[in-house]
């Protein structure tokens, strides 16, 4: 079935203990679009300015991701982050962000992509993701990804948009925060509380954790010995486990468990190199080899 996703296009400069690279492709949406690309095809609603790369499009469409939704901003320039890791390759610096076209984006969804049955709301702005859910016609299964930044400054949208999702994914830090919780346990449980009928923690080399009212679990993550730059991991996690979950067309606890893996399998890829270098020289035969050797690991 098809995917939608809404969420940030950036150009990354990518600073680590080793090694540097500027200018690369970025955002929640990239990522996401290309982890999803493995498992179904994907609609992407998102904006950039006329310093994008047209080979960035052009390589998008070639994974079956629909571009109708990118919106470029005549005069404008694209979203810039740039970030520093520090050794242990867990911990970040952001030393720059410029906003520049992001900041004023107000998504409005190309007529066919309204009726897409799975969506997944990438990290942004909790208005906007309301804003896009209110365009939506009947939408079998809704995921929603948040940061602290909304947790601290738009508290209240962001409670109204849990009240409207199926699923929510963050970091384990994320949750603490928003529910003033430090047991995870009892956090993610809190999470619940506030509308989702599930809920996954990402706890970054030390795997992800799964909450819904009939059951709770840790997926630990993938044994990669080589990791290279993490950005944009949790956000390929998100891709591999809604991608999967499109192709299937079930969202089942037992489906929900694979997607999971598979989002695991997908994110070990993704840190192995710089932005998507890594992702582009696999196809799926690669990824389910991985998920069979992981699978092969969980058991006992």
């Amino acid at each position: 079935m098809p995917l939608l996703v809404v969420g940030s296009i950036a150009l990354d400069s990518v600073h680590t203990p080793t090694e540097a690279r500027e200018d690369v492709l970025g955002g929640s949406a990239v990522y996401f679009s290309y982890a999803a690309s493995y498992f179904t095809g994907v609609k992407l609603v998102g904006v950039v300015g006329e310093d994008w790369p047209s080979e960035h499009t052009a390589m998008l469409k070639s994974r079956n991701v629909d571009t109708a939704g990118l919106e470029i901003v005549k005069g404008g320039e694209t979203f810039r982050w740039t970030g520093k890791y520090q050794s242990n390759m867990n911990d970040r610096d952001t030393l720059e962000v410029h906003l520049n076209v992001l900041e004023d984006f107000s998504p409005t969804l190309p007529a066919d992509f309204t009726r897409t049955p799975f969506l997944f709301l990438a990290n942004g702005a909790p208005s906007t993701q309301i804003k896009v859910l209110e365009q939506m016609t009947g939408p079998k299964l809704v995921v929603a990804d948040t940061m602290d930044l909304w947790i601290e400054i738009a508290r209240d949208d962001l409670e109204a948009m849990l009240k409207k999702v199926d699923g929510l994914v963050l970091n384990d830090s994320e949750a603490k925060k928003l529910t003033e919780e430090e047991n995870l346990v009892k956090a993610g449980r809190k999470v619940l509380e506030m509308g989702p009928k599930f809920v996954v923690l990402k706890k970054g080399e030390h795997g992800a954790m799964f909450f819904s009212e009939h059951e709770t679990y840790v997926m630990p993550a993938y044994p990669t010995e080589h990791v290279i730059d993490p950005t944009g991991a949790g956000d390929s996690f998100a891709g591999g486990m809604m991608g999967y979950l499109a192709e299937k067309n079930d969202f089942s606890p037992a489906t929900l468990k694979e997607a999971m893996a598979y989002g695991t399998v997908v994110a070990s890829f993704n840190v192995e190199d710089f932005s998507l270098e890594k992702m582009k020289k696999i196809e799926r035969a690669e990824v389910d080899a991985r998920f069979k050797e992981y699978r092969q690991m969980l058991s006992f």
